[in-house]
């Protein structure tokens, strides 16, 4: 009898033991659940936050930040700023996501942040601690925005040959990853050819408007538009460069209304502005630029010379 005592408590206590270890375990799995949920929950309202602060300290380059003038954005942590763009109703949405790292690895991307009044040319992803950034004005013939170019301080480009005007820009600008000599040796460069060659990362034939880069062919009008290719993804460009044409097509709308007006005070412009508002209508891709290009150079020349100018 007193064996089976002895039995009967030690299997109680085998028991106790195990039950507290099952219960412990649950504990310890139901908090490191919580504190992984904690802690990615706060890794996406950081990115989040930080997408919404990114939007902001665009803003001076889209109302009138100094051309030609470089600058910085310096993150506390490696950092991933995903670039989207819709061209759906009315002018389209910037979007902008943000994946910051924590604890050795990403968060998952932010909620996407929208802007219906940027232009941010990139490659689709730019990760980094420190991102550059400039911007430049697109004129077609009118300004229809300022064009804003990020890319990850990471990224060193090299741009060989190119035409005066735009080593003489380069150089002005003074980005660090943006040379125009004493970089064609390095292999850490992307290297960016005008009219020289086919065996650099991006291939540019300037006085025919258009580019070569990852097997997309890209058309473009204008050096801001050059620019915007050589720095973003085929994808990026194309959804940008519509979402260009449809505000200019709005803008075009406004200037006729303008030249009416001016024409009851009997100042004629003479511009066929009514053609360009179709042309910018019909826009479907850069391959139809170079044809808008040489209809909005017809244009600014015609406003140049008038007696009325509308811009």
């Amino acid at each position: 009898m007193k064996s089976y005592n002895k039995n009967k408590k030690a299997i109680e206590f085998s028991f106790t033991w195990l039950f507290a270890v099952i219960i412990g375990t649950a504990i310890l799995v139901l908090a490191i659940y919580a504190a992984t949920k904690i802690l990615s929950t706060g890794g996406a309202e950081t990115s989040a936050a930080a997408a919404k602060e990114i939007g902001v300290l665009l803003n001076p380059l889209e109302t009138g930040f100094e051309a030609g003038v470089s600058t910085s954005l310096s993150l506390p942590t490696d950092t991933r700023i995903y670039n989207g763009c819709d061209n759906f109703s009315g002018f389209g949405k910037q979007q902008i996501q943000v994946a910051q790292k924590s604890f050795g690895r990403f968060s998952e991307p932010s909620v996407n942040v929208s802007f219906p009044n940027k232009y941010i040319f990139s490659n689709e992803t730019e990760e980094g601690k420190k991102f550059l950034i400039f911007s430049k004005p697109f004129e077609f013939p009118f300004k229809v925005a300022n064009l804003i170019y990020l890319t990850s301080s990471n990224e060193k480009y090299c741009f060989i040959d190119a035409p005066e005007n735009i080593k003489s820009e380069l150089s002005q600008l003074k980005q660090e990853n943006l040379l125009v000599a004493n970089c064609s040796t390095s292999p850490e460069f992307i290297m960016v050819c005008f009219d020289t060659g086919t065996s650099c990362d991006i291939e540019v034939r300037y006085n025919s408007g258009y580019l070569k880069k990852n097997g997309d062919r890209l058309r473009f009008a204008t050096d801001a538009l050059m620019y915007a290719a050589i720095f973003s993804g085929g994808g990026i460009y194309e959804c940008q460069a519509s979402r260009l044409m449809q505000r200019a097509e709005e803008l075009s709308s406004i200037y006729i209304k303008k030249a009416n007006l001016l024409q009851q005070k009997d100042c004629n412009s003479n511009l066929d502005l009514l053609s360009l508002l179709n042309s910018f209508r019909s826009y479907e891709d850069s391959s139809d630029l170079r044809l808008l290009s040489d209809k909005a150079e017809e244009i600014e020349v015609g406003n140049r010379v008038s007696s009325c100018r509308l811009w």
